[in-house]
């Protein structure tokens, strides 16, 4: 059992909630996209789920209908109470936090979690990144992002929205477009399509090279995309150590695979 689009309305009404832009708060209200999101998650009983920007808990009950025990972040106040509302009686805690400052050792203790939330624009790739980076407990990510969003994260070589996040998911995991979402099943509704991306966590990361001087030249080089790299890296690395990399220096960053970058960066630990 989930919420229907007049449930949600009569919330919202009851509550006098009115979304608030500067969290990036909107709603899913059509009932069939939330069960397909549960189901996509491939979480189950015994499963453990972290749900990020849960709203007033539409996905949250879609969740707990697949017999997982969800823990819900929720920053807003006065959803907060919405929360405990709705997900009364059910295999829910709620965590009053800011996802983006949280303690998520402290939350989520040991694992694994798996992670499955209609993220908020606003915070969705620095999130996804961060969690990737330091929380090793969260193996698995279902998430619904603006449409650009998902095309960066899932970007490869050549693509015109392959950066820095696509080579950070790919260190880490695999990545894939699971489907697509139209902006009527928002309140209110938003400006842009929505995706869903499933982010799978490796059991190592793809390659070995240092991950400090990896990103860092990582970084540097989208920093300056339309330039060379013997432009963009030479603060780090000289160009004949990119050729004793099997790189070429007049290559652009956005050129690269995730090796080749490794491959420089074992030239610069040298």
């Amino acid at each position: 059992m989930t919420l229907t689009r007049t449930e949600v309305r009569e919330l919202l009404d009851r509550y006098q909630i009115s979304p608030k832009r500067s969290l990036g708060q909107n709603f899913v209200v059509e009932p069939n996209t939330v069960r397909r999101i549960a189901e996509l998650a491939e979480v189950g009983p015994g499963d453990q789920v972290v749900e990020i920007g849960p709203g007033i808990g539409a996905l949250t009950l879609a969740l707990c209908d697949t017999g997982a025990s969800v823990t819900a972040i929720e920053i807003d106040d006065t959803l907060v109470e919405v929360l405990n509302e709705v997900t009364n009686g059910r295999s829910v805690r709620i965590v009053h936090a800011d996802a983006m400052k949280a303690d998520w050792t402290k939350i989520l203790g040991a694992g694994p979690w798996h992670l499955v939330a209609n993220l908020p624009y606003n915070i969705s790739v620095p999130l996804i990144c961060d969690l990737l980076d330091e929380t090793p407990a969260v193996v698995s990510m279902l998430v619904m992002v603006q449409r650009e969003v998902a095309d960066r994260l899932v970007a490869g070589p050549g693509d015109a929205a392959y950066g820095l996040p696509s080579v950070k998911v790919n260190y880490h995991a695999t990545a894939a477009l699971v489907g697509k979402v139209p902006q009527s099943v928002f309140y209110p509704r938003p400006r842009v399509d929505s995706a869903l991306v499933h982010i799978k966590r490796r059991l190592e990361p793809a390659v070995t090279a240092d991950a400090k001087t990896l990103f860092a030249l990582v970084r540097a080089g989208f920093g300056q995309r339309r330039k060379m790299l013997r432009r963009s890296l030479s603060a780090m690395i000289t160009e004949e150590e990119i050729k004793a990399a099997n790189v070429e220096p007049t290559a652009r960053a956005e050129e690269l695979n995730l090796q080749q970058w490794a491959a420089i960066a074992d030239r610069v630990k040298k």
